[in-house]
Order: structure tokens, then sequence, then C-alpha cells
């Protein structure tokens, strides 16, 4: 798999390099390449208790992206998913602790503790005051001796980073650590695993399954499970952690293990603020990716319950772009439409004929969905097969409220409809075309006049003609054949849209983008639509 790196012996320290260059100079870091890459502010003057944490890399942003005021003082970077030396560790304890101290916040993982252990008693034999809080916050694994540390630990940085920054004693920061600690649960789940630079992916979780509890490097989880939806895979992470939330008021720490996209995050912060637990969450931190595992396709929580002092330090606001803030969660806000957007409800009336053919026509483009999702790849994003689904679904739905027997009107409505439901360009286009056919019927014409003018008025507004490489290159032909008949239409559209496939480069839609070699051979999925829908229509009356 292609990664964005130079090399892979390089693949830190440049990532640290970078880090400082986006900094602005509020970050440093200590001359010690490649051993020794600690992260430090630059402003510290070692009058307050000190912050140290750290680990392997490929946790980004944690740990560099959490130094600043507020939180971390020094963190001190491993290779990816490596434990940082006794030195490196070292060296960040002597850069940055001053009189007050430090304190180390650790992951329990063997190799942190035993470097950032050891670290810590050189460092005292040096004659300062280090205290050491080890984080276990997860729960997947219930039965281990030695929980490991997640995402959770993030909570630790905040609360004790807060009272630091404030002057707080180590003995006071060291206790408040300990205290987040004790009360912190932590679980994840994902739908594969990560790809660590240099080595292939490991193919451990099968299409259709999800892993539960696995670790932030890679480790298998406690159990894979069958993959449903967002709503379900939040309620069984959830479920994991009911024992920390129910009866209790929380915050939840949503985390992106680094390979999640913004908008499934999205879908999985509404999952959680709906679900059957969310009473006992009161505020979200996220969704946000803190604590990553380089591309893993998942998600984890970290909740813990708050208090007055650990909201209070939660809530504290810090120069980090890589914090995400504190927010109550709860259902979103919702304003009526303003005045002349609110949907036009026409008068319901009956005609089974018309409903049938309606209801027929949506099947056709439900069904169709994944074929013209794969052809529309070839042109464009791959969504054609959806939005046309999405609106059929809709529209079959709305067949109770729809004036089926007056056709004038269901054009105007069959319009509207689609203007709200129907995503992108295609719901404009065809609410303009439906819209306008209303307006020929209102005016006389008869139906497949009614439509042809319909399709004038969306080739003057969307600019795309015959022969441009769209729907029209389908629809105009079958148009134009329907006075002789439902089959002579669907021969003509299937002939348009095949001819598409001839073309060259298309010159409207989003076709036009795409070089004309990756056309070619591929019938423009708009078309193949329209070529699907008369002949489904066909077959239909037919039978």
């Amino acid at each position: 798999m292609a990664q964005f790196i130079n090399t892979k012996d390089a693949l830190v320290t440049d990532a640290i390099d970078g880090v400082l260059a986006g900094s602005g100079g509020a970050l440093c870091r200590l001359d010690g390449y490649p051993h020794i890459k600690v992260v430090c502010r630059s402003d510290w003057d070692k009058s307050r208790v000190a912050l140290i944490s750290g680990g392997g890399s490929g946790h980004e942003p944690a740990h560099a992206g959490f130094v600043g005021e507020g939180m971390l003082t020094a963190a001190v970077c491993g290779e990816v998913f490596a434990s940082p030396s006794v030195d490196a560790v070292l060296a960040g304890i002597l850069a940055v602790t001053g009189e007050a101290g430090c304190l180390l916040i650790v992951k329990n993982y063997t190799g942190d503790r035993l470097n950032f252990g050891l670290a810590a008693e050189r460092a005292r034999a040096y004659g300062l005051k280090v205290a050491m809080v080890i984080v276990d916050d997860d729960i997947a694994l219930p039965d281990l001796p030695q929980a490991r540390g997640v995402a959770g630990t993030l909570f630790v940085h905040k609360i004790a980073g807060a009272l630091a920054e404030d002057g707080a004693g180590l003995a006071t920061v060291s206790a408040a650590a300990e205290k987040v600690v004790a009360s912190t649960a932590s679980i994840g789940m994902s739908l594969d695993t990560c790809t660590v630079p240099g080595s292939a992916r490991e193919d451990r979780i099968a299409a259709g399954m999800a892993e539960l509890g696995l670790g932030i490097h890679g480790e298998a989880g406690v159990q894979q499970v069958d993959f449903e939806n967002a709503e379900k895979a939040m309620e069984m992470v959830l479920s994991k952690l009911a024992g920390h939330i129910d009866g209790k008021e929380c915050v939840a720490l949503l985390n992106n293990l680094g390979g999640t996209t913004p908008l499934e995050m999205a879908v999985l912060t509404h999952a959680l603020a709906t679900s059957t637990h969310a009473a006992g969450i009161k505020a979200v931190i996220g969704p946000a990716p803190m604590m990553t595992s380089l591309d893993m396709h998942g998600f984890s929580v970290s909740v813990l319950p708050l208090d007055a002092a650990t909201e209070a330090g939660l809530a504290r606001p810090v120069p980090l772009a890589a914090w995400p803030g504190m927010n109550t969660l709860g259902a979103g806000k919702v304003k009526p439409l303003p005045d002349g957007l609110s949907p036009i409800k026409p008068i319901p009336s009956e005609n089974p004929r018309v409903r049938s053919l309606i209801e027929k026509c949506c099947d056709l483009l439900i069904t169709a969905e994944d074929d013209l999702n794969k052809l529309d790849a070839k042109s464009g994003d791959g969504d054609t097969g959806s939005t046309l689904a999405t609106a059929a679904k809709a529209l079959k739905g709305s067949m109770d409220r729809m004036p089926l027997a007056d056709l004038t009107q269901l054009f105007r409505a069959v319009g509207n409809e689609l203007s709200q439901t129907m995503g992108g360009s295609s719901g404009v286009i065809l609410a303009i075309f439906f819209g306008a056919t209303g307006d020929a019927c209102a005016n006389g014409h008869p139906t497949h006049e009614a439509l042809l003018k319909g399709l004038e008025r969306i080739s003057e507004v969307g600019g795309a003609t015959t022969g441009d490489r769209t729907m029209i290159d389908a629809l105009h032909p079958a148009l134009t054949a329907m006075p002789d008949g439902i089959e002579a239409a669907a021969q003509a559209a299937r002939t348009g849209a095949d001819g598409t496939a001839k073309m060259g480069r298309a010159k409207a839609g989003r076709a036009s983008y795409v070089p004309e070699e990756n056309l070619i051979g591929h019938n423009d999925p708009g078309a193949e639509a329209v070529a699907r829908l008369f002949e489904g229509l066909a077959a239909a009356m037919k039978g």
C-alpha cells in the first residue's frame, strides 16, 4: 500500500519536524535525532509541575499533538508502535523538570513501563522529583492482569494538565491523575486492522465482521462480531461500558482510530446521543482522531464520571488544534423552514393505474442501485444508483399524499418531492423537468408533448443536449418515440443509452471532468437508468 512517506527510517523524525514546522514556534525538540525524539513546549520555564507522556508513534496526534499550554509539557516519541528508549525518556525529564518536579503519564504496556520507570529512577538519582501514573483504562480483556492503556489517557493529560498549569503541586497533580485512571474505562471496535509502514496489512477481519476490543497497536480484539450498522456497533460498545455509565453522569470521549471518515464519525456521534445508555452521558469530547492506530478503520469510546473538578479540568480551553474540546451531548436543535420553503402539500387523490406505474418505476431504480453505482464509478463518484434509489424510496413512500388522479398537479408534486429528497444536480434537474412538464400539461399539451417540453426546459437550464453524454441521450429519443408505444420508447432509450458508450469526452455533467479514455466502452449511468426504466415499464405492460 502506497503511503505519503519518504523512507521508513525517517518516518517519525520527518513527522515530528512537520509538527514543529506547523506549530508557529510553540513547540521545539531536543537535538538528539534519530534516537532521542522529544517534543517540548517552547515557552516552558520549569516553574511548574511538568507533564511528560509518550510511547510509540503511530497514535497521532498523541502524543506530540497534545504538547502545549494546559496539557503536556513534553512528549517522548518512539518508532512506530515501539517504546522510546530509557535515554530518550530521561532526556525529556531532564529538559523540562525543575524544582516543582514532573509527572510521567504512561500507558500500561511492558516496554513503556520499563523504559519510563527506569528513566524515572535515574532522574530521581539526580535529585529530581518524579512521579509516575500508569493508565490501564481498556476493559476489553477483563481477565487480563494488567489492562492496556488506550484513549482514556487523554483524560489524564487534560485534567492533570489543567492543574499543573494553575500551579498545583506534584502531589496534587499526581493524586488527580490517579483518580482519573481509577475511574476511566475504554473499549474500541474496528472494521479493519492497520497498515504498519513497510509491512503488509494483516487480513484478519472478514467482510461483514467487526472486531471488538482490539488494541491500539493492531492487537487482536476480544471477539469478532457481525457488523450490521453504526447504531448497532455503538450500542455494542456502550453495552460493554454500561457499568461505568448507567446511573452516573459521565463524559464520553469519542475517538477516531485513524481511518474512519468524518462522515462516519458524525453518524457514530448520533448513535451515541440516541443510544439506550445516552441518559448517563452528559458531555462528549470529539468525535476526533486523538489516540489513533495509524489508519485503522474504527472508533473507541472512553468514559469518565463527572464531578465539578473533573468537569472544570476538561472544559478549560487549551490552544491546541488536536484537542476538540468538551460539549454537552444531546439532541440537535431544529428550527422551522423559512416562509416560502415549507413543502407544498398537494390534495391527495387516488388512481390505481398511475400509482402502480410510479411504484414500478421506483422499484426498477431501487433494484438497479448497485449496477448504476458501479457504472457511475467509471465516470463519476459512484453514487448515481444510490441517489436515484434514495429518491425512489422517498417517492414510493409519498404515494398516499400524491394527487394521482390529477396529472398536471401530479407532475408538479413529483418535481417538488424530488427537489426535497434527491441530492446533487440530479434532484434539481428532475424537479425542473417534472415542474415544466406539469406547466405544459396545464397549458393543454398532451402528455408526450408535455414531457418533451419538460426536457427542453432542463436543456435550457442545465446546458446539456443530445450528444453530450448525459441522460438526455436516452430520454429524448424515448420521449420522441412514445406516440408509437412504450416498446418503441424502450428500444429508442436503449439505443440512446448504448450510444453513449461510443461517445468521446462528455460535454456536460460530472463526467465532463473525466478523461475520455475512462469513458469509452461504458454507458452514461443516467442514460442507462432511463433505458432500464423504459425497458422495465415495457416488460410490465406487456406482461
